[in-house]
């Protein structure tokens, strides 16, 4: 069963270019002043003019960008997250003036709330018009940027639907602001928070005050994911905490796992023609991706079915493949399986002939579905 799941790991697969850094600057007229950014686009983003792209947002991108950029080109390259445009923002001499607040309100000012309206009203709009960018958007920050991120959550319509907080150093009153809109909040929300055991004492100390505040929300559109590293500092926590937030934020477009086969599939009860569709739906949902059923997925549906003898959701997944894969042999092995197991071995067997002219797709080949059918011919006379 594992290796039918893994099969098609490599299958055609296209011709994978590099993901590109671009090194841009900006002019904003709220900073009066420019920006130096750095921009990764996703592999094959030139080829695949149709698609488009969620948008990672990095601050401190003098030291945070690569980490966060190389992460994202790999979990995407395994389709473990879906690809992404990630854009960082150098703030090497600015930061403490772009993540100031007042001290009395402990809210965005000065420079603080001009950089605020930067991000939102700036490059972003910059960022949507010059690429091919889809709803979903997600913001990472350390320390003392950290904390800055998480100021557009208190907005009535958030502009980022993900925050990964790397050790914040928290404003006052900013753990309770951020708890009560998590707690009021109507949409899906990912909220990450690492700190680590030899982080700086009195941010630990706050952080996981905080993270025992958000462990009492009770809300459904809230994904919450908090990470305390062994042995880590305040700045090796990073290295720990950039994939594990990037990975637990985008576990819904994970291709189904051997423990989503083992715990759901294999369930009786649970239509795996139903799964599929829903998981892929509800990636176009959170994600605003619209992916094509993989492969790898299709197989691994099947499999359960084979398991459980749901020979009348073969048919139902057949229908569905020959949507995704019409060019190829995929609906027609699962038609073929679906006659040969509800007692139709003629049906069968012309089904499996079909497959000549069509597409080979891993070990659904020509002569693998010749014979199947030649197998059928052989047992029962024709």
């Amino acid at each position: 069963m594992i290796k039918k799941l893994l099969f098609l790991v490599v299958l055609a697969a296209p011709y994978i270019t590099s993901a590109q850094t671009i090194y841009q600057t900006l002019k904003s007229s709220k900073l009066g002043e420019s920006r130096e950014l750095k921009i990764q686009l996703p592999r094959n983003y030139e080829q695949n003019k149709e698609k488009t792209y969620p948008v990672l947002i990095v601050l401190d991108a003098d030291y945070l960008f690569e980490p966060v950029a190389g992460n994202v080109d790999y979990y995407s390259y395994w389709e473990d997250i879906p690809e992404l445009i990630v854009v960082g923002v150098n703030q090497l001499t600015s930061r403490d003036n772009d993540a100031a607040y007042d001290e009395q309100t402990f809210l965005p000012t000065g420079k603080g709330a001009a950089f605020f309206e930067f991000l939102g009203m700036e490059l972003m709009k910059y960022i949507d018009d010059t690429y091919r960018t889809a709803p979903f958007r997600a913001i990472v920050g350390h320390d003392y940027t950290a904390n800055f991120i998480n100021y557009y959550l208190l907005k009535e319509k958030p502009l980022f639907q993900g925050y990964i907080n790397l050790s914040p150093d928290l404003a006052p009153e900013m753990a309770d602001r951020i708890t009560s809109s998590l707690t009021r909040s109507t949409n899906p929300t990912w909220f990450y928070l690492a700190t680590a055991s030899e982080d700086i004492s009195s941010l630990k100390e706050q952080i996981l005050s905080f993270d025992a505040k958000i462990k009492s929300i009770d809300n459904k559109n809230l994904h919450y994911t908090f990470d305390n590293f062994n042995e880590g500092t305040h700045y090796t926590l990073v290295g720990n905490a950039i994939p594990r937030a990037i990975e637990q934020m985008f576990q819904a477009y994970r291709p189904i796992s051997i423990q989503d086969y083992n715990r759901t599939l294999l369930q009786t009860s649970v239509s795996g023609h139903d799964y599929l569709v829903e998981k892929y739906a509800n990636i176009k949902s959170l994600f605003g991706v619209d992916k094509q059923i993989r492969i790898n997925d299709f197989m691994a549906v099947y499999n359960a079915m084979e398991k459980t003898r749901n020979w009348e959701e073969i048919n139902k997944l057949s229908k569905l493949a020959a949507k995704h894969y019409p060019k190829t042999m995929l609906a027609t092995f699962f038609e073929a399986r679906y006659e040969e197991e509800t007692g139709n071995p003629k049906r069968a067997m012309k089904s499996y002939q079909k497959a000549y002219g069509q597409e080979p797709i891993g070990f659904i080949t020509i002569d693998f579905m010749l014979d199947k059918a030649e197998s059928i011919k052989q047992d029962f006379g024709y």
